[in-house]
């Protein structure tokens, strides 16, 4: 292998439901590749059927396909995109050292697009004192004074107070440690993203959501409940597990609310998906968009043309 095709990372991104893991299992296997999870939940351990960690999909015939990043902290344990990065080039150098080639998918549209755009970040601490310092601030002036220290990609650095005092939390990190921030390997991207009818995917999330309930996730998030995981932790990591906890511990709280809530928040969820990879195209970021219903093999063999003209590009 050319160091060329070493330093290449193929990311593959979608939507919740859209297939993403059956695909990157399959370009795995015909080029001798590790997958690199980038979803904010897989990474806690006895979070599975909640977060479709799927592990069988990885078990094929030929053997089974490594992935990285999955259940390696316990649930109710802080993890974000700082620490991400940095797991992520532990992963990818140790990939490479094998003679293996990095995959890397999810679609958590800030893991994936830390990554592929190379953003730099600081493993940032509380700091009180800076925050009183702001206090007499409205939100208002707090934007404003984040807006003249950085480029905001998004609108979630200013959607409460919170995040605009960790956001200006951060770049005054940022200021007097500029050391402490991390440091990606250089790489060339392949990025394909797989787009779903509306109307599919609602049905695809639908069937899935069933098929969880059916197979254990509301035992699932009381064996959690019950192991000390806090219920304002559960209740953060959302979706699922914001439901079911709710379920699980307010008397008031039906089955029939808490599924058809969930129903619509994943539905709601799938759309920010879409609107995050779309601002990545806005902000530069090549996708090579296939269509989810198209048969697996056609896919893969769409995204080994780009991945090898890619190489001699």
């Amino acid at each position: 292998m050319t160091a060329a095709a070493e330093s290449k990372l193929l990311t593959i991104l979608g939507p919740t439901a859209c297939g993403k893991t059956s695909l990157a299992v399959a370009v795995a296997e015909r080029v001798g590749g590790e997958i690199i999870s980038a979803d904010s939940r897989q990474v806690f351990r006895g979070m599975d059927i909640g977060t479709g960690k799927d592990l069988d999909e990885y078990r094929l015939p030929s053997g089974t396909i490594a992935c990285h990043l999955v259940d390696i902290r316990d649930a109710g344990e802080e993890y974000n995109v700082y620490h991400f990065q940095n797991d992520f080039v532990r992963a990818f150098e140790s990939i490479l050292s094998r003679g293996n080639r990095p995959i890397l998918c999810g679609g958590t549209g800030m893991y994936v697009e830390s990554i592929v755009q190379g953003y730099r970040l600081p493993d940032a601490p509380i700091d009180p004192a800076f925050r009183r310092s702001l206090e007499a601030f409205s939100d208002e002036e707090l934007a404003v004074r984040l807006a003249g220290l950085i480029k905001l990609h998004n609108h979630t650095d200013t959607e409460t107070r919170d995040r605009l005092l960790r956001a200006l939390e951060i770049q005054e990190f940022r200021l007097k440690h500029p050391e402490a921030f991390t440091h990606l390997p250089p790489m060339r991207h392949v990025v394909v993203g797989l787009r779903c009818d509306r109307k599919v995917l609602v049905e695809r999330i639908g069937i899935r959501l069933r098929q969880r309930l059916d197979n254990g996730m509301v035992d699932e998030v009381r064996c959690l409940l019950d192991s000390g995981v806090p219920k304002e932790r559960l209740l953060k990591y959302g979706l699922e597990y914001k439901h079911m906890t709710r379920y699980l511990t307010e008397p008031d709280y039906s089955f029939g609310q808490m599924y058809e809530n969930l129903y619509t928040d994943i539905r709601r969820f799938s759309k920010r998906q879409m609107t995050w990879f779309r601002r990545m195209e806005r902000n530069g970021v090549d996708i090579h968009w296939i269509d989810v219903q198209r048969p697996l093999n056609s896919k893969l063999e769409e995204v080994m043309n780009l991945y090898y003209a890619s190489e001699n590009a």
